[in-house]
């Protein structure tokens, strides 16, 4: 029987009958597991048996994580990392070799353009940042050295929507991979290889954990490529998840529909005050009716998600002055939590990005990055009007 979302996303690959009748996943908390006999401990080791063998290569808890992602996402195949950019940097590492070529959106999270820096520096994978406006403008930028094209959208943190169909068509043109960053969206509000891209990560840090306790990554693609990082970018490298993170992740996804839909719903109504108000320079979201990429973005997005980008009057220090102000908006990195949480992209996030290239992504000085919570919408705009209003 097909299951919606909503189901799946709580009962997709367990049975309770396989584990003592336990209705939540057990947590096994084992570093490593014995074997019957000597022929058999051959066999999982050759691969002619599917069993476990120490937990860096496969544990129970973390294999239902990774089966229960890939069938959110559509995929194949899944696998589970240590943090988002242990999945990021296994995917890069396993597309690329000295030399090569990386297309990317224009506009990345702080850490993975300083990840991209540094395989520049040290293997001379040279990386070009593009708006994805057109095929046109994505085939001129495709060079014969390109190994991937890597996509985030809603991009972090100025909202900006990439056409991942079009972008898509393109890449299959030319043979090449497309990986999409699909934190900010999560896979009930947008599925990438729904829209014919290839490979999917998160930081399951931010909607998918959804409560601020656990640092995690997840990658989700086809099967042979999945079973390749496995067994070399992560096996080797070694940045796996453990059992109690992974049980973490499982806990959260079961509330991810509820809570996206709620996410969303605050931002919206946020985003319309925030418009209206003098101090506000700009706003930026995805389902705003006045947002250039809001076609787009109702093309592949459910819903709009819980990040708002906005600029306020002034500066740098207009900016800080006005984060200081607020009263229980959490300021901290990361997003996605029931708490709303706030920061300023050019001095924290993105820091690492230097001032020309940051300014080319549309990350200003007076750029604010909030991610909406779980409270009551309007609790949420009297702390944030609070604060404009003593501007």
């Amino acid at each position: 029987m097909t299951k919606r979302f909503e189901t799946d996303v709580i009962h997709h690959g367990y049975d309770s009958k396989e584990h003592f009748d336990s209705l939540s996943t057990p947590i096994y908390q084992t570093s490593t597991y014995t074997f019957a006999n000597a022929e058999q401990g051959e066999k999982r080791f050759a691969g002619e048996d599917n069993g476990f063998i120490y937990s860096r290569l496969g544990n129970p808890t973390v294999r239902h994580l990774e089966e229960r992602i890939a069938s959110l996402e559509n995929a194949e195949a899944g696998l589970a990392f240590s943090s988002g950019m242990a999945a990021v940097s296994a995917t890069l590492i396993a597309l690329t070799k000295a030399n090569d070529h990386i297309l990317c959106s224009q506009g990345l999270y702080g850490c993975t353009f300083g990840l991209l820096e540094l395989m520049r520096e040290k293997y001379n994978i040279q990386s070009n940042y593009s708006l994805m406006e057109s095929e046109d403008i994505l085939r001129k930028q495709i060079k014969d050295n390109t190994s991937l094209i890597y996509v985030e959208t809603p991009i972090n943190p100025t909202m900006k929507i990439i056409d991942l169909e079009m972008v898509a068509r393109v890449a299959k043109e030319f043979n090449i991979p497309v990986v999409v960053d699909n934190t900010f969206s999560s896979p009930y509000l947008q599925r990438p290889i729904d829209l014919g891209c290839d490979i999917v990560l998160h930081s399951a840090t931010k909607y998918i954990g959804g409560h601020g306790d656990v640092v995690a990554g997840l990658l989700v693609g086809k099967e042979d490529f999945i079973s390749e990082v496995a067994m070399t970018t992560q096996k080797d490298i070694g940045g796996i998840l453990s059992p109690f993170d992974a049980w973490l992740l499982l806990r959260g996804l079961k509330t991810l529909p509820i809570r996206m839909d709620r996410h969303s719903q605050n931002a919206e109504k946020v985003v319309e005050q925030l418009k209206q108000h003098p101090k506000i320079k700009s706003v930026h979201y995805p389902f705003d009716h006045n947002n250039p990429d809001y076609e787009v973005a109702k093309k592949q997005m459910k819903l709009g998600a819980g990040v708002i980008a906005f600029e306020v009057e002034g500066g740098k220090k207009e900016a800080q002055a006005f984060l200081n102000r607020l009263s229980f908006i959490k300021l901290a990195v990361s997003l996605g939590d029931a708490e709303s949480i706030i920061q300023h992209p050019a001095t924290m996030t993105h820091a690492v990005v230097p001032e020309e290239s940051r300014l080319n992504m549309g990350i200003t000085d007076s750029l604010i990055r909030m991610s909406c919570g779980l409270e009551a919408w309007e609790d949420i705009w009297n702390d944030l009007k609070q604060a404009l209003d003593q501007m």
